[in-house]
């Protein structure tokens, strides 16, 4: 890792977030993708300035964003390093205007993410881990007068904060809750285990899995690799697993598909 790469991620997360924001106080237009997804100025203007950021931070890394264009897995499939980049994660949570949505870039190493980096602008949260070193959480990142990533460091806390041995807790999609996930908070509940239940948009529910607020996050339901890339990074990083539903493998990337299987995310 480059020095103070940390660093620049968040001045990248907080440039986007600033774009984010300045389309959020405003009426904007919603377009429909060709997937039914919605996308927004906002999703476009993120795109260019973490592109931006990323291409001056280390030009030969290549960027897989989710606005960005279309690129072959013929191209990708060589990749050993990469960014992978959605630049407005929650975008139903932003059309809502519920403030559930997230800036996510992480690095991809032999089809892994090793490091991620997270930023909710309505929150002003950064996130951020590097597998083998830990994971961390800024708050007031606008506001943080860092400069060095000791500085960073310092002015952050490890994660996971905290941990409530008696009770299960389990974080669902806000706009995604599927009957498999129910059926998964069901079965928990049949083992006599007693269960709350905690709703959050975008990769904020694996942040909430970091923090140590919550022990389960089950997708049973689709994602696509730029949803889950940095949020895996920094759940791994504060000690969780992000395991494959249909063969118990960590959940890896690149693939011809970027369409993630079902997965779960766990803390104990």
């Amino acid at each position: 890792m480059r020095e103070n790469q940390l660093v620049s991620l968040l001045g990248i997360c907080l440039r986007a977030g600033n774009e984010i924001l300045d389309v959020y106080e405003q009426d904007f237009e919603v377009e429909i993708k060709a997937d039914h997804s919605p996308l927004t100025q906002a999703d476009k203007r993120a795109h260019r300035v973490i592109v931006e950021g990323l291409e001056a931070l280390d030009a030969q890394y290549p960027i897989l964003s989710e606005e960005g264009a279309e690129i072959t897995y013929g191209e990708r499939k060589g990749w050993n390093r990469f960014w992978l980049v959605d630049p407005l994660d929650g975008t139903k949570e932003f059309v809502k205007k519920n403030g559930e949505f997230t800036v996510n870039i992480a690095l991809i190493e032999d089809n892994y993410p090793v490091q991620g980096a997270i930023y909710a602008p309505v929150l002003d949260t950064f996130y951020y881990g590097i597998i083998g070193e830990g994971a961390y959480k800024l708050e007031n990142a606008s506001k943080a007068p860092v400069t060095t990533e000791e500085e960073l460091f310092q002015a952050s806390s490890k994660l996971p904060e905290t941990n409530d041995p008696g009770r299960i807790h389990v974080v669902a999609s806000r706009s995604h809750m599927s009957e498999e996930t129910r059926k998964f908070i069901d079965d928990q509940e049949a083992k006599g285990l007693e269960v709350d239940v905690l709703s959050a948009g975008s990769s904020l529910k694996f942040c909430l899995v970091a923090e140590g607020r919550a022990d389960f996050y089950p997708r049973f339901a689709p994602t696509m690799e730029w949803d889950t890339g940095a949020g895996q990074a920094i759940v791994e990083a504060a000690g969780g697993t992000v395991i494959r539903h249909d063969n118990n493998e960590r959940l890896d990337y690149n693939r011809e598909d970027l369409t993630n299987p079902w997965f779960l995310v766990k803390m104990r």
